[in-house]
């Protein structure tokens, strides 16, 4: 029995049409179900709707890809930072390891160079390490970390691996002065390897230069000067200089040498000083070419006194035989008045 009372209500029209259209919705679900389990005719349109709908995934998608994307780039970033920052210290510090490295392998070839020249001339040397440089076109000077405590004194000829880079004129107990051969207020007494003719070098500041030489001496270019030891400064047969051009002067009775010098004035740390030790062997000289060369030893007596702030040279036996030889070639005024010392000393 009802709970209440009166007559059944009857069922409204739109809820039966409803209840129609869902199961016809129903069946047709069901239908198509079955044919596309049994034909797959709906794959393709599936696979269409996927390709439709992958924009929209991707719009959808894109707020987390960039976020995600500017967090990684961010820590990548800064750890490519740190990673250059160490990179650029450890390169820095290579690089200063290098130059040091460098500067060592130099100082050993230098010192290896200065070691060689000691074993084939077996000399008497010391080495001195150089403290500063003077290099003005007017003033061409080394100062030695060397002095009288170590047994350097005043006219010690000072070399490289090279040959001849000049002497010592000042001397303290601690330190040294090195008067180079290109200073212009020195010069040194030479003669040509290959023939013996003996002249004189004098600096020019940053060169060597050799004036008064007459047009009729075997002087060529490329020659090879060395020490002639005359005025008892510096020893025979150290290379000094190559003669690398050839002009007349402004009379054109004479010819001016340029030279380049054969020690290394601009460079190296440090030096030789010659104490005592046999005399290298010359390069290309002979006792033939020496022999020739006796016409021209009174002008290289008188050359060996041109060294600026030097002792006066040696006076003894040894240069006076060739004055007498020397003596009719001396028919030039300019040359007439130092032959004449020999004679009175001979007397």
């Amino acid at each position: 029995m009802s709970s209440f009372p009166g007559p059944a209500a009857a069922a409204r029209p739109g809820d039966t049409a409803g209840t129609l259209r869902l199961l016809a919705y129903l069946a047709l679900a069901i239908t198509l179900l079955v044919l596309d389990h049994r034909g797959g005719w709906l794959r393709q349109i599936r696979t269409q709707a996927n390709l439709l709908a992958q924009p929209v995934w991707a719009v959808a998608g894109l707020p987390g890809r960039v976020g995600g994307s500017l967090r990684d780039h961010l820590a990548t970033r800064s750890a490519l930072l740190e990673e250059n920052r160490e990179l650029r210290n450890e390169l820095l510090l290579a690089n200063a390891r290098l130059t040091r490295l460098r500067n060592a392998a130099i100082d050993n070839a230098q010192l290896r160079d200065l070691l060689g020249v000691v074993e084939r001339s077996g000399l008497d040397v010391q080495l001195a390490p150089i403290l500063d440089i003077d290099l003005e076109p007017s003033r061409q000077r080394l100062v030695l970390a060397a002095g009288s405590r170590q047994g350097v004194h005043e006219g010690q000829a000072v070399i490289d691996a090279g040959g001849l880079l000049g002497q010592v004129v000042e001397v303290t107990p601690v330190h040294s002065t090195v008067l180079l051969l290109t200073d212009p207020d020195h010069a040194v007494p030479v003669m040509i390897a290959r023939n013996g003719v003996r002249l004189i070098a004098y600096g020019r500041g940053d060169r060597l230069e050799l004036h008064d030489v007459p047009l009729n001496r075997d002087v060529q270019v490329g020659d090879l000067l060395v020490t002639s030891g005359l005025g008892g400064r510096f020893p025979p047969g150290f290379p000094v200089a190559t003669i690398t051009a050839l002009r007349p002067d402004e009379s054109q009775a004479f010819l001016v040498g340029e030279l380049a010098p054969a020690a290394h004035l601009d460079r190296g740390r440090d030096v030789l000083l010659l104490r005592t030790g046999p005399a290298p062997e010359l390069p290309a000289a002979s006792e033939a070419a020496e022999a020739a060369a006796g016409g021209d030893a009174a002008q290289a007596d008188a050359a060996g006194t041109a060294t600026p702030g030097g002792p006066p040279p040696r006076q003894g036996p040894a240069p006076r035989p060739a004055t007498p030889a020397a003596a009719p070639d001396k028919a030039a005024p300019a040359t007439a008045s130092p032959p004449a010392t020999p004679p009175e000393e001979a007397r």
